[in-house]
Protein backbone atom coordinates (compact mmCIF):
# COMPACT_ATOMS: atom_id res chain seq x y z
CA UNK A 1 0.00 0.00 0.00
CA UNK A 2 1.08 3.51 -0.84
CA UNK A 3 2.10 5.02 2.36
CA UNK A 4 0.45 8.16 3.87
CA UNK A 5 4.01 9.27 4.84
CA UNK A 6 5.53 8.93 1.24
CA UNK A 7 2.92 11.11 -0.54
CA UNK A 8 3.14 13.71 2.16
CA UNK A 9 6.67 13.60 2.18
CA UNK A 10 6.26 14.53 -1.92
CA UNK A 11 3.86 16.95 -0.84
CA UNK A 12 5.74 18.98 0.98
CA UNK A 13 8.42 18.48 -1.36
CA UNK A 14 6.58 20.15 -3.90
CA UNK A 15 5.11 22.58 -1.63
CA UNK A 16 8.49 23.45 -0.55
CA UNK A 17 10.35 27.05 -0.55
CA UNK A 18 13.19 25.20 -1.47
CA UNK A 19 12.44 23.99 -4.60
CA UNK A 20 13.29 26.03 -8.01
CA UNK A 21 10.30 25.91 -10.32
CA UNK A 22 10.39 24.68 -13.74
CA UNK A 23 13.81 24.27 -14.97
CA UNK A 24 13.70 25.11 -19.02
CA UNK A 25 17.14 25.43 -20.59
CA UNK A 26 17.39 29.39 -21.94
CA UNK A 27 20.32 28.57 -24.83
CA UNK A 28 17.83 27.37 -27.77
CA UNK A 29 18.26 23.60 -27.47
CA UNK A 30 14.86 21.56 -28.55
CA UNK A 31 15.95 17.70 -28.50
CA UNK A 32 18.09 15.77 -26.03
CA UNK A 33 19.28 11.86 -26.47
CA UNK A 34 19.64 9.85 -23.85
CA UNK A 35 20.20 5.95 -23.69
CA UNK A 36 20.43 2.98 -21.31
CA UNK A 37 18.46 1.53 -18.03
CA UNK A 38 14.99 -0.33 -18.47
CA UNK A 39 14.35 -0.18 -15.46
CA UNK A 40 13.00 3.65 -14.68
CA UNK A 41 11.60 3.72 -18.35
CA UNK A 42 7.83 3.94 -17.35
CA UNK A 43 8.94 6.59 -15.03
CA UNK A 44 11.14 8.46 -17.63
CA UNK A 45 8.79 8.16 -20.29
CA UNK A 46 6.42 9.75 -18.54
CA UNK A 47 8.73 12.29 -17.05
CA UNK A 48 9.99 13.31 -20.38
CA UNK A 49 6.63 13.66 -21.89
CA UNK A 50 5.88 16.27 -19.46
CA UNK A 51 9.21 18.22 -19.92
CA UNK A 52 8.30 18.53 -23.59
CA UNK A 53 5.03 19.67 -22.42
CA UNK A 54 6.74 22.72 -19.56
CA UNK A 55 9.78 23.19 -21.61
CA UNK A 56 9.48 22.47 -25.24
CA UNK A 57 12.76 20.17 -25.34
CA UNK A 58 12.03 16.34 -26.57
CA UNK A 59 14.22 13.98 -25.25
CA UNK A 60 14.75 10.74 -27.25
CA UNK A 61 15.39 8.06 -24.74
CA UNK A 62 16.40 4.84 -25.78
CA UNK A 63 15.95 1.95 -23.38
CA UNK A 64 18.92 -0.43 -23.97
CA UNK A 65 19.74 -1.73 -20.71
CA UNK A 66 22.50 -0.02 -18.90
CA UNK A 67 25.53 -1.68 -20.35
CA UNK A 68 24.48 0.09 -23.70
CA UNK A 69 23.80 3.55 -22.25
CA UNK A 70 27.27 3.34 -20.38
CA UNK A 71 28.85 2.26 -24.03
CA UNK A 72 27.22 5.16 -25.76
CA UNK A 73 28.24 7.57 -22.72
CA UNK A 74 31.33 6.30 -23.05
CA UNK A 75 31.47 7.04 -26.86
CA UNK A 76 29.98 10.67 -26.09
CA UNK A 77 27.02 9.41 -28.50
CA UNK A 78 24.34 10.39 -26.56
CA UNK A 79 23.77 13.74 -24.30
CA UNK A 80 23.47 11.76 -21.11
CA UNK A 81 23.39 7.92 -19.85
CA UNK A 82 21.35 5.93 -17.42
CA UNK A 83 22.18 3.37 -15.10
CA UNK A 84 21.10 1.46 -12.34
CA UNK A 85 24.35 0.32 -11.31
CA UNK A 86 27.39 2.31 -10.86
CA UNK A 87 30.70 2.43 -13.33
CA UNK A 88 33.33 0.82 -12.11
CA UNK A 89 36.82 2.62 -12.44
CA UNK A 90 37.44 0.58 -15.53
CA UNK A 91 34.23 1.88 -17.31
CA UNK A 92 35.16 5.29 -15.99
CA UNK A 93 38.62 5.42 -17.32
CA UNK A 94 37.23 4.68 -21.00
CA UNK A 95 34.89 7.89 -20.80
CA UNK A 96 36.06 10.36 -23.59
CA UNK A 97 34.55 13.06 -21.67
CA UNK A 98 36.43 12.55 -18.29
CA UNK A 99 34.39 12.68 -14.87
CA UNK A 100 30.92 11.05 -14.95
CA UNK A 101 28.50 12.36 -12.74
CA UNK A 102 25.71 9.99 -11.07
CA UNK A 103 22.78 12.04 -10.60
CA UNK A 104 19.86 9.81 -8.64
CA UNK A 105 16.57 10.22 -9.45
CA UNK A 106 14.73 7.40 -7.91
CA UNK A 107 14.59 4.20 -6.36
CA UNK A 108 12.72 1.07 -6.73
CA UNK A 109 12.31 -2.33 -5.87
CA UNK A 110 12.94 -5.73 -8.09
CA UNK A 111 10.20 -8.21 -7.82
CA UNK A 112 10.91 -11.93 -7.95
CA UNK A 113 8.33 -12.78 -9.62
CA UNK A 114 7.25 -16.48 -10.61
CA UNK A 115 4.56 -18.62 -13.08
CA UNK A 116 3.05 -21.52 -10.77
CA UNK A 117 -0.56 -21.83 -11.22
CA UNK A 118 -2.71 -22.31 -8.03
CA UNK A 119 -0.47 -19.63 -5.79
CA UNK A 120 -1.37 -16.10 -5.44
CA UNK A 121 1.11 -13.02 -5.58
CA UNK A 122 2.99 -12.66 -1.72
CA UNK A 123 1.51 -16.88 -0.85
CA UNK A 124 5.11 -17.92 -1.62
CA UNK A 125 8.19 -17.04 0.70
CA UNK A 126 11.78 -16.97 0.13
CA UNK A 127 14.60 -16.40 1.95
CA UNK A 128 17.81 -15.49 0.63
CA UNK A 129 19.42 -18.40 0.43
CA UNK A 130 17.00 -20.52 -1.05
CA UNK A 131 16.91 -17.38 -4.21
CA UNK A 132 20.09 -17.67 -4.88
CA UNK A 133 20.18 -21.61 -4.64
CA UNK A 134 17.69 -21.36 -7.42
CA UNK A 135 20.09 -18.97 -9.75
CA UNK A 136 22.95 -21.36 -9.15
CA UNK A 137 21.31 -23.96 -10.36
CA UNK A 138 21.17 -26.18 -7.02
CA UNK A 139 17.83 -26.16 -6.35
CA UNK A 140 15.87 -26.93 -9.80
CA UNK A 141 12.18 -28.27 -8.85
CA UNK A 142 9.04 -25.88 -7.21
CA UNK A 143 8.68 -29.31 -4.29
CA UNK A 144 12.28 -29.26 -2.93
CA UNK A 145 12.35 -30.51 0.84
CA UNK A 146 13.66 -26.30 1.46
CA UNK A 147 10.66 -24.42 -0.38
CA UNK A 148 8.24 -26.89 0.84
CA UNK A 149 9.59 -26.61 4.29
CA UNK A 150 9.08 -22.84 3.77
CA UNK A 151 6.22 -23.03 2.76
CA UNK A 152 3.96 -25.98 4.32
CA UNK A 153 0.48 -24.92 3.06
CA UNK A 154 1.20 -23.98 -0.24
CA UNK A 155 0.27 -26.27 -3.34
CA UNK A 156 3.61 -27.11 -4.98
CA UNK A 157 4.04 -28.63 -7.76
CA UNK A 158 6.70 -30.79 -9.37
CA UNK A 159 7.25 -28.96 -11.67
CA UNK A 160 11.19 -27.64 -12.87
CA UNK A 161 12.49 -24.29 -11.80
CA UNK A 162 13.28 -22.23 -15.14
CA UNK A 163 15.20 -19.86 -14.10
CA UNK A 164 14.57 -16.65 -16.53
CA UNK A 165 17.40 -13.74 -16.61
CA UNK A 166 18.60 -10.70 -18.33
CA UNK A 167 20.75 -10.86 -22.13
CA UNK A 168 21.93 -7.46 -21.91
CA UNK A 169 23.59 -5.40 -20.38
CA UNK A 170 21.20 -4.25 -17.13
CA UNK A 171 21.10 -2.44 -14.04
CA UNK A 172 18.50 -4.74 -12.67
CA UNK A 173 21.00 -7.31 -13.00
CA UNK A 174 23.56 -5.28 -11.51
CA UNK A 175 20.89 -4.80 -8.09
CA UNK A 176 20.02 -8.43 -8.47
CA UNK A 177 23.55 -10.18 -8.26
CA UNK A 178 24.58 -7.47 -5.79
CA UNK A 179 22.21 -8.22 -3.29
CA UNK A 180 23.19 -12.16 -4.50
CA UNK A 181 26.73 -11.16 -3.58
CA UNK A 182 25.55 -9.98 -0.50
CA UNK A 183 23.44 -12.57 0.87
CA UNK A 184 25.61 -15.75 -0.38
CA UNK A 185 29.49 -15.95 -0.86
CA UNK A 186 29.21 -19.02 -3.14
CA UNK A 187 27.30 -16.24 -5.50
CA UNK A 188 29.85 -13.85 -4.79
CA UNK A 189 33.01 -16.21 -5.32
CA UNK A 190 31.57 -17.85 -8.96
CA UNK A 191 28.91 -15.12 -10.40
CA UNK A 192 30.05 -12.23 -8.63
CA UNK A 193 27.79 -8.81 -9.62
CA UNK A 194 27.80 -6.46 -12.76
CA UNK A 195 25.53 -5.45 -15.71
CA UNK A 196 26.55 -8.33 -17.11
CA UNK A 197 27.30 -11.75 -15.92
CA UNK A 198 28.47 -15.91 -16.45
CA UNK A 199 24.71 -17.13 -15.74
CA UNK A 200 24.75 -20.41 -14.71
CA UNK A 201 21.12 -21.12 -16.51
CA UNK A 202 18.94 -21.07 -18.10
CA UNK A 203 16.71 -18.43 -20.27
CA UNK A 204 17.40 -14.66 -21.09
CA UNK A 205 15.04 -12.24 -21.92
CA UNK A 206 15.92 -8.45 -23.16
CA UNK A 207 15.37 -5.70 -20.88
CA UNK A 208 12.73 -6.31 -18.32
CA UNK A 209 9.81 -6.96 -20.64
CA UNK A 210 11.93 -9.35 -22.19
CA UNK A 211 11.85 -11.23 -19.18
CA UNK A 212 8.30 -10.37 -17.98
CA UNK A 213 7.34 -12.25 -20.91
CA UNK A 214 9.17 -14.79 -20.71
CA UNK A 215 8.34 -16.15 -16.83
CA UNK A 216 4.70 -15.36 -18.18
CA UNK A 217 5.34 -17.90 -20.48
CA UNK A 218 7.25 -20.61 -19.26
CA UNK A 219 5.50 -23.15 -16.44
CA UNK A 220 7.38 -23.37 -13.81
CA UNK A 221 9.72 -19.70 -14.54
CA UNK A 222 11.08 -17.26 -12.13
CA UNK A 223 12.53 -14.26 -12.97
CA UNK A 224 13.62 -10.96 -11.29
CA UNK A 225 11.54 -7.59 -12.69
CA UNK A 226 11.34 -3.86 -11.73
CA UNK A 227 8.34 -3.50 -9.53
CA UNK A 228 6.47 -1.48 -11.98
CA UNK A 229 7.19 -3.85 -14.66
CA UNK A 230 5.47 -6.41 -12.52
CA UNK A 231 2.11 -4.28 -11.39
CA UNK A 232 1.51 -3.48 -15.36
CA UNK A 233 2.06 -7.15 -16.28
CA UNK A 234 -0.29 -8.40 -13.58
CA UNK A 235 2.42 -10.77 -12.64
CA UNK A 236 2.45 -12.91 -9.35
CA UNK A 237 5.40 -12.09 -7.11
CA UNK A 238 7.35 -13.87 -3.81
CA UNK A 239 7.61 -12.75 0.43
CA UNK A 240 11.47 -11.93 0.44
CA UNK A 241 13.56 -12.31 3.77
CA UNK A 242 14.88 -9.05 4.90
CA UNK A 243 18.28 -8.34 6.60
CA UNK A 244 15.79 -7.94 9.74
CA UNK A 245 14.19 -11.35 9.49
CA UNK A 246 10.71 -9.57 8.08
CA UNK A 247 9.08 -11.48 4.66
CA UNK A 248 7.81 -8.66 2.99
CA UNK A 249 6.43 -8.14 -0.71
CA UNK A 250 8.37 -5.57 -3.12
CA UNK A 251 6.59 -2.18 -2.28
CA UNK A 252 7.04 1.76 -2.64
CA UNK A 253 7.59 1.86 1.68
CA UNK A 254 9.92 -0.57 1.66
CA UNK A 255 12.01 0.73 -1.52
CA UNK A 256 11.71 4.17 0.41
CA UNK A 257 13.36 2.20 3.50
CA UNK A 258 15.84 1.29 1.73
CA UNK A 259 17.30 3.86 0.13
CA UNK A 260 16.37 6.44 3.28
CA UNK A 261 20.49 5.51 4.06
CA UNK A 262 22.45 7.21 6.54
CA UNK A 263 25.71 8.45 5.80
CA UNK A 264 25.20 8.56 2.10
CA UNK A 265 28.64 9.15 0.14
CA UNK A 266 28.57 13.03 -1.89
CA UNK A 267 28.84 10.99 -5.14
CA UNK A 268 25.82 9.04 -4.30
CA UNK A 269 27.51 6.06 -6.14
CA UNK A 270 25.82 3.45 -3.34
CA UNK A 271 23.97 0.15 -3.60
CA UNK A 272 21.64 -0.27 -0.98
CA UNK A 273 20.49 -3.86 -1.28
CA UNK A 274 20.50 -5.96 1.99
CA UNK A 275 19.77 -3.27 3.67
CA UNK A 276 19.42 -3.20 7.39
CA UNK A 277 16.93 -1.07 8.06
CA UNK A 278 13.95 -3.41 9.07
CA UNK A 279 11.00 -2.04 7.14
CA UNK A 280 13.27 -2.21 4.12
CA UNK A 281 12.55 -4.67 0.66
CA UNK A 282 16.04 -6.06 0.39
CA UNK A 283 16.46 -5.82 -3.50
CA UNK A 284 16.18 -1.91 -3.71
CA UNK A 285 18.75 0.21 -5.61
CA UNK A 286 18.60 4.12 -6.93
CA UNK A 287 18.77 4.44 -10.87
CA UNK A 288 21.29 7.25 -11.71
CA UNK A 289 21.62 9.63 -14.77
CA UNK A 290 24.81 9.43 -16.36
CA UNK A 291 26.53 13.13 -17.34
CA UNK A 292 29.62 14.57 -18.29
CA UNK A 293 30.74 16.85 -15.23
CA UNK A 294 33.01 18.46 -18.02
CA UNK A 295 30.59 19.68 -20.83
CA UNK A 296 31.74 20.63 -24.02
CA UNK A 297 28.55 22.41 -25.79
CA UNK A 298 27.23 25.57 -23.83
CA UNK A 299 23.71 25.01 -24.81
CA UNK A 300 23.93 21.30 -24.23
CA UNK A 301 25.15 21.65 -20.87
CA UNK A 302 22.56 24.21 -20.20
CA UNK A 303 19.72 21.89 -21.15
CA UNK A 304 21.26 18.83 -19.80
CA UNK A 305 21.82 20.90 -16.06
CA UNK A 306 18.30 21.69 -16.81
CA UNK A 307 16.78 18.55 -16.97
CA UNK A 308 18.35 16.76 -14.31
CA UNK A 309 16.79 19.89 -12.06
CA UNK A 310 13.53 19.27 -13.12
CA UNK A 311 13.39 15.78 -13.06
CA UNK A 312 14.62 15.70 -9.49
CA UNK A 313 12.24 18.41 -8.25
CA UNK A 314 9.13 18.88 -10.73
CA UNK A 315 9.57 15.02 -11.94
CA UNK A 316 9.32 13.74 -8.48
CA UNK A 317 5.40 13.70 -8.77
CA UNK A 318 5.41 11.11 -11.48
CA UNK A 319 7.35 8.94 -9.24
CA UNK A 320 4.99 7.53 -6.77
CA UNK A 321 2.43 6.76 -8.72
CA UNK A 322 4.49 4.54 -11.38
CA UNK A 323 5.76 2.72 -8.16
CA UNK A 324 8.91 4.04 -7.71
CA UNK A 325 9.80 5.74 -4.58
CA UNK A 326 11.06 9.74 -5.25
CA UNK A 327 14.03 11.65 -3.42
CA UNK A 328 13.77 12.81 -0.41
CA UNK A 329 16.18 14.20 2.47
CA UNK A 330 19.78 13.41 2.65
CA UNK A 331 19.62 11.78 -1.15
CA UNK A 332 17.54 14.69 -2.67
CA UNK A 333 20.50 17.21 -1.63
CA UNK A 334 23.16 15.28 -2.51
CA UNK A 335 21.26 14.96 -6.46
CA UNK A 336 21.08 18.30 -6.70
CA UNK A 337 24.80 19.35 -5.61
CA UNK A 338 25.69 17.02 -8.26
CA UNK A 339 23.71 18.58 -10.55
CA UNK A 340 25.62 21.98 -9.62
CA UNK A 341 28.46 20.05 -10.26
CA UNK A 342 28.03 20.48 -14.18
CA UNK A 343 30.14 22.60 -15.76
CA UNK A 344 31.49 24.45 -19.12
CA UNK A 345 34.58 25.91 -19.01
CA UNK A 346 35.08 25.24 -15.53
CA UNK A 347 32.20 27.34 -15.43
CA UNK A 348 28.86 25.72 -13.14
CA UNK A 349 25.95 25.73 -15.09
CA UNK A 350 23.80 26.42 -12.65
CA UNK A 351 23.84 27.70 -9.17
Amino acid sequence: MKSFAIATGILSLLLSGTVTLAACPTKGVKELTGAGATFPYPLYSKMFAEYDKACGVRVNYQSIGSGGGIRQLQQMTVDFGASDGTMDEKQKSEAKGGTVLHIPTAAGAEAIVFNLPGIQRGQLKLTPDILADIYLKKINNWNDNRIKALNPNAKLPDLTIAVVHRSDGSGTTYIFTHYLSKVSQEWKDKVGFATSVNWPGDVGGKGNEGVANSVKQIPGAIGYVELAYAKQNNMTWAQLRNNAGKYLEPSLDGAAAAADQPNLPENMEVMVTDSSNPTAYPITGFTWLLVYANQTNEAKADAVANLAWWMIHEGQQYALPLEYAPLKGAALKKAEALVKQIKINNRVVLK
